[in-house]
């Protein structure tokens, strides 16, 4: 029975891990699956130079506060998912949702993201439970990271 639980959950970790291809609407579908629930969208590459250092951070935070609802959204392509895969699982963040830009014109997605974001990454949003959003460029702040979380984390 232990085995049956510890591959359940193993198979589990594996689905969760997946890389989503990212497209126009997939923006609405993160939210409509969190309705009422504060959630980070975190963008981010694998060539990006402070991207390591932020899923580091963020990485540490779901450790610290598990609950916390973080999606990651790369603008890499989907030819990069496993590569993107395991650079997340170094970090500690496989459990979270994860998607890759999936559009020959990644600027269309960017647009429909926020029409005030020109591509700068690491780019991040803090939606509160009524999806309010407050964006941060570069590097997020580690006192604004930690008042977000103890203000909607619970």
């Amino acid at each position: 029975m232990k085995y049956l639980v510890a591959i359940l959950g193993l198979l589990s970790s594996l689905a969760q891990a997946d890389v989503q291809p990212f497209t126009s609407g997939s923006l609405k579908k993160i939210q409509d699956e969190r309705t009422g629930r504060p959630f980070i969208l975190a963008l981010w590459s694998a060539s990006c130079t402070h991207c390591p250092e932020e899923l580091r951070m963020l990485g540490q935070w779901v450790k610290k506060y598990p609950r916390t609802d973080i999606v990651l959204i790369s603008t890499d392509s989907p030819a990069e998912s496993e590569e993107l895969s395991k650079l997340v699982q170094n970090y500690g963040l496989s459990s979270k949702q994860q998607w890759v830009f999936a559009d020959p014109q990644p600027e269309k997605l960017r647009f429909e993201i926020d029409r005030r974001w020109y591509g700068e990454l690491p780019r991040t949003y803090f939606f509160d439970a009524q999806h309010r959003r407050l964006a941060t460029s570069g590097l997020i702040p580690h006192e604004q990271l930690e008042r977000w979380i103890k203000d909607h984390v619970k």
